[in-house]
């Protein structure tokens, strides 16, 4: 039954308000009230019972107890989402993510209430964002999901309109992409370019790249400790990335079988021990003690962490310097080593655990060029055998 009680507010004027009790909030168990007031004037106190009666009659159809949208912005749901986000990856990967928001997504949707959003505003958004790039607007996409899912299951909306959206596809041009790929004649040419009286340090720098087939942030991280000169290996437990605002950072490899142990051939071990020595005359003369336990392998002047573009940045210069083709990028030294590997007749799951994959399936499915030559060769063994 509806209660009616008149007040007074602090300016004197007498008002009517109307309470309805409402059930038991099923979270608390406590009793719920439902209070409107502001009725004023000689029909104030029927109005306030009207509005109690039909509050009421509302309560009595369940109308009340329906989660109904809130008239939040996408930025809001985002932050929420963002907030439990950072606690399932990695920094790198949160940091990197943030970025895509602020650049693409919220300038897209980012002060709409995301309850009015469509799947036509967000197929609009995904048709600009494919004609701005070739591949990330896929990314985007699916992070725009992610965000009206957790609205969904918070009771921002009542459904979530981007899975119905039809994502465009870029056609496959015409002709045949560069490998970025070198067979053991074009790394033989690349190591003869470089000084290494002058340049050692860049000289073993790719040396190690091209002879165990770590990433770069892998060969960065790098630390005396991890390189084993007894038993000839280097372990990789660590990788050098980009964490929040662009800070270079350390971390754990992205996968179990990303810490590993590789054997190194001998000639590289003995061009590390040469490069060991000098590294630690060159920082004894300013002052640096390289004997601590984290001295990296590859330090700037500083003796801290390179910058994450050296590699590139030196070897774009040589590969300039000296007209070396085809161009390849850092990556392309663990291109090469897993192909070249796999040429030597190298069982695909041995490969798989020296580079790290989980799978041997993205050892084969990545550098399918290698199939190639292969299939070249059994081919012309047929002929042989035909011939004979």
């Amino acid at each position: 039954m509806a209660s009616l009680k008149q007040y007074t507010t602090k300016a004197g004027k007498k008002m009517w308000k109307v309470t309805v009790y409402a059930g038991r909030d099923p979270q608390t168990g406590k009793q719920k009230y439902i209070v409107r007031g502001g009725f004023h004037g000689p029909d104030g106190k029927k109005k306030a019972a009207l509005t109690g009666a039909r509050l009421e009659l509302a309560i009595s159809k369940g109308d009340l107890a329906k989660d109904k949208p809130t008239p939040v912005l996408f930025r809001e749901v985002y932050e929420e989402w963002y907030g439990n986000y950072v606690n399932t990856v990695r920094e790198s990967t949160w940091a990197r993510t943030a970025g895509m928001f602020d650049n693409h997504i919220l300038p897209a949707f980012g002060d709409k209430r995301i309850a009015t959003i469509t799947t036509r505003d967000v197929q609009k958004a995904v048709k600009a964002w494919y004609e701005a790039t070739t591949a990330n607007y896929k990314r985007w996409y699916n992070y725009v999901v992610s965000v009206m899912d957790y609205a969904e299951r918070q009771g921002y909306m009542s459904k979530n309109p981007a899975k119905a959206v039809v994502l465009p596809r870029h056609e496959e041009t015409a002709g045949d992409k560069p490998e970025n790929f070198w067979t053991k004649d074009q790394i033989n040419r690349f190591f003869s370019c470089i000084d290494k009286t002058e340049g050692l340090d860049i000289f073993i720098m790719f040396r190690v790249l091209a002879y165990t087939g770590v990433r770069r942030g892998e060969l960065l991280a790098l630390e005396w400790q991890d390189v084993d000169f007894e038993h000839n290996t280097v372990r990789i437990n660590k990788t050098l990335t980009q964490g929040n605002r662009g800070h270079q950072i350390v971390q754990a490899p992205k996968t179990r079988a990303g810490r590993r142990t590789i054997p190194v051939d001998q000639q590289t071990m003995d061009w590390l021990k040469k490069w060991r020595h000098l590294q630690q005359q060159h920082f004894l003369l300013l002052g640096i003690n390289t004997l601590a336990p984290h001295q990296l392998v590859f330090s700037n002047r500083k003796n801290g962490h390179h910058s994450l573009n050296t590699p590139a940045k030196r070897l774009l210069k040589i590969q300039k310097d000296n007209k070396l083709t085809p161009r390849i990028t850092v990556h392309g030294f663990r291109h090469s080593f897993i192909s070249n590997l796999l040429i030597a007749g190298v069982p695909v799951t041995s490969v798989q655990k020296l580079v790290g994959h989980t799978d041997p399936a993205i050892t084969l499915g990545i550098y399918a060029h290698v199939s190639a030559q292969q299939e070249s060769e059994a081919t012309a063994a047929l002929a042989r055998y035909m011939n004979a």
